[in-house]
């Protein structure tokens, strides 16, 4: 179940929103007062629907203090047409802004993708900071453990590309094509080149802990 927080006052409306999302089991649990919103425990739920035009406190004054404090995507409902407050909105941090009036369908499209996309990059984000590699792009390096490895730039081109794949079977037709150095030598440099990596990075080419030879494919980086 995908729980949304909506800070809102009409509460006709919010109620009609949630009966329809409850069919594709989406709960929208509402608050007119946004002071009550606020308290109401943000860090437990999956999405936040917020009102602009609310009792007390300017919405975008909420969607401010919500992006401060937590981490939880944010969608702008409201009947505003000043495209200034839609600009505003995105720029301190609101993730979408649907303008009312709208269809239900659109906002629970809306919500589907925006949840997608967050558990993606957030997913992202955990395996990198929990890998034992580290990419430079600007300074053109690669750390492993914390320490910078010595690399040649077509070592570096294929270690990098292969961190990007990081847990996923890489053919060796997949690496010759995407990494330049190698379109010229073919894949029996590819060899050589993995091989010296392992070296550097203290694999066993036996029993590698990182770099793994897939039998009939190629290649595999774990870590």
């Amino acid at each position: 179940m995908i729980n949304v927080l909506m800070i809102e006052d009409d509460e006709e409306f919010a109620e009609l929103l949630g009966e329809y999302l409850a069919k594709y089991n989406i709960k929208i649990t509402n608050y007119a007062d946004p002071y009550l919103g606020l308290s109401a425990g943000i860090k437990k739920y999956d999405l936040l629907i917020l009102d602009l035009t609310l009792p007390g406190m300017d919405g975008l004054e909420v969607c401010k203090e919500v992006v401060a404090k937590y981490d939880i995507p944010i969608i702008i409902s409201s009947a505003r047409i000043d495209i200034s407050d839609k600009v505003i909105g995105l720029q301190i941090g609101a993730d979408d802004y649907l303008p009312k009036p709208y269809d239900p369908k659109e906002m629970y499209a809306r919500i589907q993708s925006l949840i997608r996309r967050y558990k993606k990059s957030t997913t992202q984000e955990e395996q990198a900071n929990s890998s034992v590699f580290a990419v430079d792009e600007k300074r053109h390096e690669i750390s492993f453990k914390g320490e910078v490895l010595s690399l040649t730039p077509a070592e570096y081109e294929i270690l990098s590309y292969m961190i990007k794949q990081n847990g996923f079977s890489i053919s060796r037709e997949q690496l010759v094509y995407n990494c330049k150095s190698l379109k010229d030598k073919g894949s029996k440099s590819l060899d050589v080149i993995i091989g010296r990596l392992r070296t550097k990075i203290n694999d066993d080419s036996k029993n590698p802990e990182h770099i793994h030879s897939v039998r009939g494919i190629g290649y595999k980086l774990v870590g």
